[in-house]
């Protein structure tokens, strides 16, 4: 029996060296174990926010190795309480507060490291009068909680470059990417990249995003990727499955900042249940000019204190689940006629007036703790006169602020004291990429101040240059390594760290399908639209009677169908006539005649689209020349479309084109939702002066 027990064993082991290790149910990260060097205590790391709600949290664990990187680890940990008359703690880390005065001592341990931390159960002394008693953790101090240096110290230079870098895979041979593919798996690996951006082709299910998101993790080398996405809400949206907000000038019309922080929230609830770690979001510009054909809605609004307060406020929702934010574009984007995906802005104001306005809302976030700051490809002649050879055509022009150490050192890190994480808006936009090399671009905005790459043109071509610039001292090492710290602190901050035994894939979608476009959720996007909706102008015509038997006719053309559904589940006497056309038929004309009211929704993006001459206003115009019943004007996205037709009986601004917009504005037509919005901008007339004043808003 002996002998049969020892061949068994031998076949076993022989059979087991012989298998992949996820068939031997072990994790392939096992073989790092011959590298580990520590066991600490993530609380106990300087960068680790340790904010507290109430009187349960979870303390976690991490792997520290001598190549410098650390990951998560949950298993073959013993935690203890030495004081569990303060404090109680769970095998998983989860500690309790009993709710008696005092401190307790946990620690963790694998049975080669042990590490503790102090938890206190203490008076509240910043408060007067009786004090609260209140939970607080007490780092501990030492070295080996230094992650970044360590890691630092470790990293070869290409693993820093990387996590520089941050590609997108929309496509790949010319096919959405909606999974994993081994050529990107291999891509991430190769260059070591430090995160990825996804575009809204990428992300079509929750149960898709969710795996997707985990492969890109799991593809990962040592320091987990920053998952971002650009999710502002409203306009910009990218999940396809997500809860759609009304958007950040819908949010300026509310006045509430603590609808921003719930729009936020949400939007951050559902990007953490994907495993999408940062949101460039908010936009911080200040819309101050109704020509801009990229911002427009993308804005609070006009005011620099509205959007500071809204901005911080959507911030703060932002982080409370872990997500970090990141405000953009800086200096500002709001006052350019151009848009910079298609050619190179220019804001011509000296440093006090940017202070004064553009600066403004950036330095509220810096001041509130953002996590990052975004770039513009826009020219600051009065902070940077510096003048570069165009590749385009030869002409000279200015330094766009993305590439501009007078901007993003001298003006955010050094006058405005930013030390966040500085990441460029993409490089393949044409105001970048038809005036720089590719390569060119990425080592002038590092060399400039930014600490993250996105969207390089060419990742194989940047990744060489780079390096190239860095072994010749183009680039100092000191730059590379003081961006690369500042990413790991942001990765640390928000908890971004690889696990070894990372949650299960079928848990996770579970997980994010509770979360993601909840009824909770939904809640949120309905309340958020429908205190925007901002009644500009009514001479006695809202609201109308729903029960009533009259004629409603809604015309227009883009999302005219939307206003009509909404419009209809109030009255069923509806009748929709979609057109493009500056003229409309003689059936249509005959509608419009029997008709007793007219809902007419204007649809707007640029300076062509609002003005006099477009099919769309010359439609209008003869609508309300034409016809003898009043004429409602609803404004579907831009508040400004009301300059190509003020002698309208009523106008609605509504801010953007998602449901809940439409619904709240059929709403309000009816008498069933009370508005109660502002309006976040100054609406000109053609002449010069004012047509609606900031503030402007009616109720019923």
């Amino acid at each position: 029996m002996r002998m049969a027990g020892k061949w068994m064993l031998i076949f076993t082991l022989t059979i087991g060296m012989m298998l992949p290790s996820w068939l031997m149910g072990t994790k392939v990260e096992a073989a790092e174990d011959d590298g580990l060097s520590d066991l600490i205590i993530f609380e106990n790391v300087p960068q680790a926010d340790v904010t507290m709600e109430g009187n349960e949290f979870t303390l976690s664990a991490l792997n520290v190795y001598e190549d410098g990187h650390f990951t998560k680890v949950n298993e073959g940990l013993v935690w203890k309480s030495e004081n569990s008359n303060v404090a109680t703690v769970e095998d998983d880390g989860t500690v309790t507060f009993t709710g008696q005065p005092g401190r307790a001592w946990v620690t963790v341990s694998n049975g080669d490291f042990e590490d503790r931390i102090a938890l206190d159960f203490k008076p509240d002394r910043s408060t007067k009068g009786k004090p609260n008693f209140k939970p607080t953790i007490k780092k501990q101090d030492g070295d080996r909680y230094d992650l970044v240096q360590h890691a630092l110290t470790n990293m070869t230079m290409e693993e820093k470059v990387g996590q520089m870098l941050m590609p997108d895979f929309r496509k790949w041979e010319g096919e959405n990417v909606t999974e994993m593919l081994p050529e990107i798996e291999e891509m991430v690996q190769k260059y070591h990249l430090g995160g990825v951006i996804l575009f809204r082709e990428n992300v079509v299910t929750t149960e898709q995003t969710a795996k997707l998101v985990s492969d890109y993790q799991a593809a990962s080398e040592k320091y987990g990727l920053l998952m971002t996405i650009d999710q502002e809400g409203g306009i910009v949206t990218r999940l396809q499955s997500g809860t759609d907000m009304p958007g950040n000038m819908a949010l300026g019309a509310t006045r509430s900042e603590e609808i921003a922080e719930n729009v936020g929230s949400v939007i951050g609830a559902e990007l953490e249940s994907l495993g999408i770690n940062m949101n460039f979001a908010p936009v911080m510009d200040v819309n101050n000019n109704p020509d801009n054909p990229v911002i427009g809605v993308r804005s609070f609004g006009e005011n620099p204190e509205l959007v500071g307060k809204m901005g911080v406020a959507y911030t703060k929702g932002l982080q409370q689940h872990g997500v970090a934010a990141t405000a953009k574009h800086f200096p500002g984007h709001g006052d350019t006629a151009t848009d910079s995906h298609l050619g190179l802005p220019e804001v011509p104001y000296d440093l006090e007036r940017l202070k004064e306005v553009e600066l403004y809302p950036f330095q509220q976030a810096m001041d509130a703790g953002i996590d990052a700051i975004m770039t513009a490809h826009i020219t600051f002649p009065k902070i940077d006169d510096t003048k570069v050879i165009s590749q385009k055509d030869g002409t000279e022009i200015a330094l766009p602020a993305t590439l501009s150490k007078k901007v993003l050192t001298g003006l955010m890190r050094e006058e405005m004291n930013y030390d966040g994480v500085v990441v460029t808006d993409a490089l393949n936009m044409k105001a970048i990429a038809d005036h720089f090399g590719p390569v060119d671009a990425v080592i002038r905005a590092i060399n400039a101040g930014t600490d993250i790459a996105l969207m390089p043109v060419g990742l194989e071509e940047v990744a060489a240059g780079v390096y190239e610039a860095v072994e010749s001292g183009e680039i100092p090492m000191a730059t590379i390594e003081d961006s690369v710290e500042r990413i790991l602190t942001l990765k640390l901050n928000r908890g971004i760290i690889k696990e070894e035994t990372p949650q299960p894939i079928d848990e996770k979608i579970a997980e994010a399908e509770k979360v993601v476009g909840s009824e909770a959720h939904k809640a949120v996007e309905i309340e958020a639209a429908e205190r925007s909706i901002t009644l500009v102008k009514n001479d006695g015509v809202l609201p109308l009677d729903a029960s009533g038997d009259e004629q409603v006719v809604v015309i227009g053309d883009r999302f005219i169908g939307d206003l009509a559904d909404a419009v209809s589940a109030h009255h069923s006497n509806t009748t929709l006539i979609s057109t493009d056309k500056s003229e409309l038929t003689a059936e249509q004309k005959q509608t419009v005649a029997e008709a007793d009211k007219v809902i007419f929704g204007t649809y707007t993006y640029n300076v062509y689209s609002r003005s006099a001459n477009h099919p769309q206003m010359q439609l209008m115009q003869d609508v309300m020349e034409s016809t003898d019943t009043e004429v409602i004007g609803v404004g579907i996205r831009n508040p400004y479309d009301v300059m190509a037709y003020p002698g309208v009986d009523a106008y609605i601004a509504q801010y953007g084109f998602r449901d809940a917009s439409f619904e709240a504005t059929a709403a309000t037509i009816f008498g069933a939702n009370n508005p109660t919005g502002q309006l976040p901008v100054t609406i000109p007339g053609t002449d010069g002066g004012v047509l609606f004043e900031y503030g402007t808003g009616l109720s019923y």
